[in-house]
């Protein structure tokens, strides 16, 4: 199941692939905005934190398909490594998709929040499909039911495209999303962190180091055994 972070702070992103077995990043229009900075240099600072073989997902701004079409060849071409190009799951982004695949670029359909948008993007040709969880939840319907049965459907009917599911508003969201089968999640970085931001952990660890110092007078166990 992958892991990715759904962030363009370039800080965020060096903290958690230091510490945690990150997959990849992914970016849409309002979080590059939030960044203030120019866009193409933005994304080669973030290709270089995680590297070229992580996965990096950046979203088209245009609306037709020829002209999502030559954006993402574009944003392939300048930012080098492994690009997923983020696409709506419109009528033109979906005649995009298939344009796509075509010509070997990679895609993850965005904004869907129905199994059927997830469905016709598949069969189109996209490799991801990213459900809004907490979007869902806001409108009345149910995120992780959505999730659930797009992974039904791709099962059942053995479409090769992965659910990375996104959207999320806590933690408890994203744990019911990975056991209603979900290939994946994006998440903000401080949702990632607080995967172990509990305070019995600290406290356990404190307990534990005391205890040693009690008996050992050191607070490494290296300096026992040199």
């Amino acid at each position: 199941m992958q892991l990715v972070i759904d962030s363009a702070n370039v800080e965020s992103i060096k903290r958690l692939v230091e510490y945690f077995p990150i997959d990849g990043v992914t970016t849409n229009p309002s979080i590059v905005v939030k960044e203030n900075k120019p866009f193409l240099p933005l994304m080669k600072e973030i290709r270089d934190v995680i590297g070229e073989e992580k996965e990096l997902f950046v979203q088209v701004i245009s609306t037709s398909a020829e002209d999502i079409v030559e954006e993402a060849k574009v944003i392939t071409e300048s930012i080098g490594g492994n690009i997923i190009i983020k696409v709506p799951v419109t009528f033109e982004g979906i005649k995009a998709i298939k344009r796509l695949k075509k010509v070997s670029i990679r895609t993850l359909a965005t904004t869907v929040y129905t199994p059927m948008n997830a469905y016709l993007a598949a069969k189109a040709g996209a490799e991801y499909v990213a459900p809004y969880v907490n979007r869902i939840d806001n409108l009345t319907g149910d995120g992780v039911k959505v999730v659930a049965e797009i992974t039904k459907i791709f099962t059942q009917h053995n479409l090769s495209c992965k659910v990375l599911a996104a959207s999320f508003k806590n933690t408890q969201q994203i744990q019911n999303v990975c056991l209603a089968g979900a290939h994946g999640i994006t998440a903000a970085p401080e949702l990632i962190e607080a995967f172990v931001n509990h305070p019995s952990i600290e406290a356990n660890v404190e307990q534990f180091k005391q205890d040693w110092i009690s008996q050992y007078g050191e607070e490494s166990i290296l300096t026992t055994i040199k």
